[in-house]
């Protein structure tokens, strides 16, 4: 019997990579090598608070609603940040955006998850012995660095994303940890608007057709599509309308919803039986998932 192939996307920040040490820590580090002083850490933690509100507010998806660009919305951001704790008449240093900007640009301001390779490398393995496709993307709410972070952090990233369904690519998707980017920016819209798993089809579609020799209709019916965040509202609930089954990756295991089923204290199994009665899981951690590959149809 053909078993069904699988499209498995994942959150980037917070679900693959996190800051090496909290912002505010690594803002203060910056910022005080270029000479301001006078603030904690937890002074830029609540005015970087109200400046990320006040400028997502004003500029909405990093500053792509209002075409000011995510560069520009970034140093607005900074600079609100820092404005509040200048002594009168002390200008903003040059330096101090550009330098932010670049590190979080990079691993030098984030670190990968160490359970992120060993679910990469499972999965291809299953696409290998399935006898089906796997294609796994990322959907997240970003700005367009988000490639380029996941490049500085060791994987091998397929230069395919949305809104650039040009770029010249190899046949076999295989090549790579990450088959293609899902942005906001690119988008639009952030999730939990669906738009952004339409937008993943969309890239599907477009990697199959491409790494196919045949000229078979490409068949949406035929794929699994499972989600995996760190986020209930946003990435469970915006896989869950999308008509997408969800994985919510819950770190600190607490609070969690109760239409999500904790799967961490069950015998791994199927995964798919198990979304044939729950249309959202939970576990602790990424490693805990890849208990659960193969997927087993």
């Amino acid at each position: 019997m053909t078993k069904r192939n699988l499209l498995l996307c994942l959150d980037a920040f917070g679900t693959l990579y996190t800051p090496k040490a909290p912002i505010a820590t690594q803002y203060s580090e910056v910022a005080k090598s270029l000479g301001l002083s006078g603030f904690t850490d937890a002074d830029l933690t609540k005015s970087f608070r109200a400046a990320f509100k006040h400028e997502s507010k004003l500029n909405p998806n990093y500053g792509r609603a209002t075409n000011l660009g995510s560069e520009k919305w970034w140093t607005n951001i900074i600079h609100g940040t820092f404005a509040p704790h200048l002594s009168e008449g002390q200008a903003m240093p040059k330096d101090l955006a550009p330098k932010l900007i670049e590190r979080f640009n990079s691993k030098e301001g984030f670190t990968m998850y160490p359970d992120v390779l060993p679910l990469l490398r499972k999965l291809r393995e299953h696409g290998r012995e399935s006898g089906g496709k796997v294609v796994v993307g990322v959907i997240t709410n970003s700005d367009d660095r988000t490639p380029d972070i996941l490049k500085s952090l060791g994987l091998k990233v397929n230069p395919l994303r949305f809104g650039q369904t040009d770029a010249v690519l190899p046949l076999d998707p295989g090549d790579f940890d990450i088959d293609f980017t899902v942005m906001s920016y690119d988008v639009g819209h952030e999730k939990p608007d669906r738009r952004g798993f339409e937008a993943a089809e969309e890239l599907l579609r477009t990697t199959i057709q491409r790494s196919s020799a045949s000229n078979k209709v490409f068949d949406p019916d035929s794929w699994h599509r499972i989600y995996v965040g760190d986020e209930y509202e946003k990435d469970v609930q915006g896989a869950l309308g999308a008509g997408w089954h969800a994985v919510l990756i819950d770190r600190e295991t607490e609070n969690i919803p109760k239409d999500v089923k904790w799967m961490d204290d069950m015998p791994p199994g199927s995964l798919v039986d198990v979304f044939a009665e729950v249309g959202a899981v939970g576990f602790s951690s990424l490693a805990k998932l890849t208990e659960w590959l193969p997927l087993r149809p």
